[in-house]
């Protein structure tokens, strides 16, 4: 895989921009296979799986893939077992983002839509892998997954030593538990600060109170951070590598998202942009800060190239 770009926000360093101090830097995951840091994760965890069948004596052909997911985590899987040679099965809620049900599509995955959110789509994922035996590479649970992440850190540290503070949207915690955990090994003084949106608070409730805070909804336009019912394992290992939490609101990730467009030429989805919003709510902050844009697969009704 290629190794993503960092490229300093000229619109957001000090003296551009009255609201930030410091110098701050974008991680563009956006480069990557299907537009999103999900690919990472997913052929990491995939290969290491169908190395763990085949040492069983599991032959790859008899083996196939299933995901739930919302998108971009549906999109890296149908890539990763489209590379490595298995048939998948991607689920997502009703009524996706056809930007990213499209991004699956096109890579050879079976797709079913089923229940109101990722919540939903997940327990018939579940279902459906106890009925057919199929690998189930679960964003949230899966336990080699987040080494794929992980490599997000060593890339910032190594192009950015100086770095003070790396700023990660959080929806499942595997691309906080990888980056936030790696990150920490390589340089203990960083700090990690996770983003959830407002309307779509678990994992900022549980890391606050250190216990499993479910929500009723996950009513949010950033559906990359729409988690509803948080893992106990998660909410653990996020508070062991987290130093803080922010949320922001719908408009304040619209606002990102045309802001990243406009100054910077970028093109971010919600859950992507939420790093700027929350940089920019944050005010003033001294050193170095990197903002990981996680995704461009952006809806069409938020698309800033649509109002060109």
């Amino acid at each position: 895989m290629p190794r993503t770009p960092l490229v300093e926000a000229r619109s957001l360093n000090s003296g551009r921009s009255p609201e930030v101090s410091g110098r701050v830097f974008l991680k563009l995951e956006t480069e990557l296979p299907t537009g999103s840091f999900k690919v990472r994760g997913a052929l990491y965890a995939l290969n290491v799986e169908l190395e763990r069948r085949a040492a069983a004596g599991q032959s790859r052909h008899s083996c196939s893939v299933v995901a739930s997911s919302t998108g971009n985590h549906g999109a890296a899987v149908a890539w990763a077992a489209q590379r490595l040679g298995v048939p998948a099965t991607i689920f997502l809620p009703r009524n996706p983002n056809p930007v990213k049900k499209a991004n699956i599509a096109q890579f050879g995955a079976a797709i079913v839509e089923e229940g109101r959110d990722l919540s939903d789509a997940s327990r018939a994922a579940s279902r459906f892998v106890d009925s057919t035996g199929a690998i189930f590479l679960d964003d949230a649970t899966d336990r080699d997954l987040p080494q794929g992440p992980a490599t997000i850190a060593d890339e910032v540290l190594e192009d950015l030593p100086d770095v003070d503070v790396i700023y990660v949207p959080v929806g499942d915690t595997a691309l906080i538990r990888g980056v936030g955990a790696r990150a920490k090994s390589l340089k203990p003084s960083i700090r990690i600060v996770g983003v959830q949106a407002e309307r779509a608070p678990s994992y900022f409730l549980s890391w606050k109170s250190g216990v499993v805070q479910t929500t009723d909804t996950a009513d949010t336009i950033a559906d990359g951070l729409a988690t509803r019912t948080p893992d106990a394992k998660n909410v653990h290992d996020i508070r062991q590598c987290v130093d803080d939490m922010r949320l922001v609101t719908e408009g304040s990730m619209v606002a990102a998202i045309n802001r990243l467009y406009r100054d910077e030429g970028i093109v971010a989805e919600p859950a992507a942009a939420s790093t700027v919003a929350a940089l920019l709510n944050d005010g003033p902050r001294d050193g170095a800060t990197v903002l990981l844009i996680t995704g461009k697969n952006v809806a069409p009704d938020l698309d800033p190239r649509s109002r060109r």
